[in-house]
């Protein structure tokens, strides 16, 4: 698995890979499966930084892979 931070944020092709690019996904899932989860609540909510930059806290997606992240309302 990839180094996560403990804080911080991340891309989304950090969190999913992109193998052209030669990153290895921490979640391997589909762009859209990983989308429709976020929709769903399944996933971490993401965090818009500008027009074209969404990304999401390290500690999310850290609870995420150790079973630990629970759903906001």
């Amino acid at each position: 698995m990839n180094q996560v931070p403990e804080a911080g944020f991340l891309r989304l092709q950090q969190i999913i890979g992109n193998a052209k690019r030669g990153i290895t996904p921490i979640i391997p899932i589909s762009k859209s499966s990983w989308w429709d989860g976020c929709r769903s609540g399944k996933y971490p909510k993401p965090i818009k930084l500008g027009a074209r930059t969404t990304v999401w806290r390290a500690s999310d997606i850290l609870a995420l892979v150790r079973g630990e992240f629970s759903p906001q309302k």
